[in-house]
Parts: structure tokens; C-alpha cells; sequence
């Protein structure tokens, strides 16, 4: 297949297609709910249509606008190395909450729990701050600050997180498939940039594109935080 059947006179297209967003796997990886988005394949990779993961990110932008007019919270999920930093970055930006590491089981599902860890967390944070810990012995002073370290790396990015968010917005939905399946219990609507090895049946909003580049995923994040800001300007009567 050439390149050149590819539509770039869209600039929407010719962006998705300098970030990456076009590759997908070898055929024998990929999950049958991709196929309607296969374009062909080069070089036994398959190649996403970008003509319909434009069409996909255009209604994902529309919901996430429309989560943001009503102030809602998304929760923006990536593990992967790839995408870390842009979820972290991208998150912060927004005031929304993240995981950037591996995902807690039971995060949603029995989020009262975790909802108990990230105020242990707030109230160690503002003792430390105001100096509050220098009651305590110096191996003392040693195990909280280990404490709020660990507790820190599990759930520092969920400190804004007021309740059970609105959406999320995972990167990779296979890997992050257990906070896919906790979501879609509570019937909490995922938003997902899926390569082709993904289920996209059990994604709300799937973003069928590569979710293995690091060009791909931030250039779906920008999108993505784009349609949040766009949405937190419109008035609500």
C-alpha cells in the first residue's frame, strides 16, 4: 500500500499522520472489533484509516468538552512509559486528577477506601509543612516521610479527585484494562486511545490510532485538553 493514498490535503489527517497515528500492529495481534479502522497494511504493519480516527477524536472531543461545561472531572489513566509525562503534564494542566503509574485495583470501585489513603496523605503533607512533625523522633520523622513518599507515588495524582469522576481518559486501553473494566461497572464513560490490539467495544469514546508513540499520545492528549479548555468556556444556563 503507498502512503500516498492517505488524505493530507486534511491538515487534521496530515497532523495524525507526521504524529505516528496511522500505525497499528501486525495483522495477528489485532483485536476484531479494529478492523472496520484498518486502512491496509505496509510491511506486515497494519496502517489505521485516518479518515475515520479523525471522525473518532472529533466525538471524543465533543464529550469531554461537554464533561468540562458541566464541571466535571476527568480522570486521565497511562502507565506505560510512553506515556507518562504526557499524562502527567497534560493532567496538571487541566487541575485533573491522574494515575501516571500502575493502576490501584479498586481505585473506583471501592474508591471510599481510596478516598481514606489520599486524606492520610493530605494531613501528613500539612503537618510536615507546618512543622508538626518535629514532635517525633528522628527514625520516627524517617517512617512518615517514607510514608507519605509511597503514599505519594500511588496516589499523589489523585489528590484532586473530589468524587467518582465523570470520564476517563486512558491511554492503551488493554493495558490499562483493569481501570477499563472498573469504570464500565460503575458505568462510568472511558474516553481511549486504542491501538489496533484493543477492544474497542468496551471503550465509550475509542480513539483508534497508535498507543505505543510517544508523538501519537501527546498529540491525542493536546486534543484531548483542548476540548476540556474549549469546554470551560461555555456558559451553562
Amino acid at each position: 500500500m503507498e502512503m500516498k493514498e492517505i488524505k493530507l490535503d486534511d491538515p487534521m489527517i496530515s497532523s495524525l499522520f507526521k504524529a505516528g497515528a496511522h500505525f497499528g500492529y501486525i495483522k495477528s495481534r489485532r483485536h476484531p472489533s479494529t478492523k472496520p479502522f484498518i486502512f491496509g497494511a505496509k510491511n506486515r504493519v497494519e496502517i489505521f484509516d485516518l479518515e475515520k480516527t479523525k471522525e473518532s477524536l472529533v466525538q471524543a472531543k465533543n464529550f469531554v468538552k461537554g464533561i468540562s461545561a458541566a464541571k466535571g472531572q476527568v480522570l486521565f489513566v497511562g502507565g506505560k512509559n510512553e506515556a507518562r509525562e504526557a499524562v502527567e503534564r497534560t493532567a496538571q494542566s487541566l487541575n485533573m486528577p491522574f494515575v501516571a503509574g500502575r493502576w490501584i485495583g479498586g481505585t473506583l470501585t471501592n474508591y471510599p477506601q481510596i478516598k481514606k489513603r489520599i486524606l492520610k496523605l493530605e494531613t501528613l503533607l500539612t503537618q510536615k509543612e507546618k512543622g508538626e512533625l518535629a514532635k517525633y523522633t528522628k527514625k520516627e520523622r524517617l517512617l512518615i516521610d517514607r510514608e507519605i513518599e509511597r503514599l505519594l507515588t500511588y496516589f499523589g495524582g489523585l489528590r484532586t479527585l473530589n468524587d467518582l469522576p465523570k470520564a476517563l481518559c486512558v491511554i492503551d486501553s488493554k493495558r490499562e484494562h483493569i481501570a477499563v473494566a472498573e469504570a464500565r461497572f460503575l458505568g462510568i464513560p472511558v474516553v481511549s486511545i486504542s491501538g489496533s490490539d484493543c477492544n474497542l467495544r468496551e471503550i465509550t469514546y475509542p480513539f483508534p490510532a497508535n498507543d505505543s508513540s510517544k508523538a501519537s499520545i501527546e498529540f491525542f492528549l493536546k486534543e484531548i485538553a483542548a476540548a476540556f479548555k474549549e469546554g470551560e468556556l461555555v456558559k451553562v444556563a
